[in-house]
């Protein structure tokens, strides 16, 4: 090539200026080979311009400098992230400029208790966002205030307004916080125990997390199924009772220790089949985008879509049994029947409503379980982000 001469190239180690794979030389001298130069690259875009390691000023000896190169090595903007990068004699030296963020990091050396922490603002924070669905769909399932959504949600607003929504949420948020956070630190110590290593045969012939799902809602559902228990109650009995403690007296009084625990049997039956598709479901879809999209971090957004796709198919598998149990806490209320047990109920409202009647409320029900699984599970891998260990990186 002479001197000043252009030639289009691809790809090659000598200075170039790029732009969708299309490149420009400039030659130094004739028969010059120069295998290091000085580039800056701004996302995919490349701009460099090649200068002769021999000559210190490219402009001697008939030399051309690449035009504008001050210009664009010293007001390159700053926007994204800026690589700049020096080669010489084969060797690299790299100078990263990282965004400025805001990272809060919060020191819990134990793990146990971070899992736990962090599972309790998950549950706190998802059932307060949907507490006006929560109230609706109770009142669909005992049909207490209309048959439809709509209906009930017109008579909340006249008889309560506002407030009505979100009635018997302060004792849903004290059952949900301690119930999530028992949950989830059971899922992920049971599901540690039972996940193989890598090249290690499986432990067990079914999935790890759908055993851990189902110890984890068994664990929770006998530690907190009493606050369940009146929740209902007082979403349902919004007059009978003054307070949390007040409706915990009232019922150890006139309807004995018992009568805290009625419906855990239908409880029980339903939590095993959801909390065991719902973790299994969360883990396998996590499983597959990682392996889809070959991307290890899952990002928030990502995480609330699945966890809710993992609550819609959990939830609608195991709807009746929930229609059952909501049933079976009311009691005799009103004088409403008393089903002996949890086939005894599911056979009633089935010879009495029909199918449709196992499926009161599924719709405002997905409406309440779908963004709530969803949140819980984003809250919950964020707080773990948030909540490291003493050695971790702050």
């Amino acid at each position: 090539m002479s001197k000043g001469g252009v030639q289009m190239l691809d790809d090659k180690k000598d200075g170039f200026f790029s732009v969708c794979n299309l490149g420009s030389q400039w030659s130094l001298e004739q028969n010059n080979v120069y295998p290091g130069g000085l580039f800056a690259s701004v996302g995919q875009m490349g701009i460099g311009f090649g200068v002769s390691p021999d000559s210190p000023n490219p402009r001697d000896n008939g030399g051309i400098k690449a035009p504008f190169s001050d210009f664009f090595l010293k007001y390159l903007p700053s926007q994204e992230e800026i690589r700049v990068v020096g080669v010489a004699e084969g060797e690299a030296a790299y100078k990263t400029k990282k965004k400025v963020g805001l990272k809060l990091k919060i020191k819990v050396s134990n793990p146990s208790l971070r899992r736990l922490i962090s599972g309790a603002i998950a549950g706190a924070v998802s059932r307060t966002c949907v507490a006006p669905l929560e109230t609706i769909r109770t009142h669909l399932m005992v049909g207490s205030s209309g048959s439809s959504t709509l209906e009930v949600f017109n008579d909340i607003m006249q008889t309560d307004g506002w407030k009505g929504l979100f009635r018997g949420n302060f004792v849903n948020v004290i059952r949900v916080a301690p119930s999530k956070a028992i949950e989830l630190f059971a899922f992920d110590t049971v599901n540690k125990q039972l996940s193989p290593t890598p090249g290690e045969e499986p432990k067990i012939p079914i999935p790890s997390s759908l055993v851990a799902g189902a110890c984890a809602g068994v664990s929770s559902t006998l530690l907190t199924y009493p606050l369940e228990l009146v929740k209902t109650r007082l979403t349902i009995e919004k007059n009978m009772y003054d307070g949390i403690l007040d409706a915990f007296l009232k019922i150890l009084q006139k309807e004995g220790p018992g009568e805290l625990y009625r419906g855990l049997a239908p409880s029980l039956i339903g939590v095993i089949p959801y909390a065991a598709t719902n973790y299994f479901a969360y883990d396998t879809l996590r499983k597959v985008y990682r392996k889809v999209l070959k991307e290890e971090k899952i990002g928030n957004i990502e995480t609330l879509l699945i966890g809710s796709l993992a609550g819609a198919i959990s939830s609608s598998a195991t709807f009746p049994l929930e229609v059952a149990r909501k049933q079976m806490q009311v009691g005799a209320l009103n004088g409403r029947q008393v089903y002996k047990n949890v086939f005894h109920a599911l056979s009633s409202i089935l010879k009495q409503e029909g199918i449709h009647g196992l499926y009161k409320g599924l719709g405002p029900s997905c409406m309440k379980l779908v963004p709530a699984a969803g949140i819980s599970f984003m809250c919950y891998e964020a707080c773990k982000r948030i909540l490291v260990d003493k050695d971790e990186e702050m």
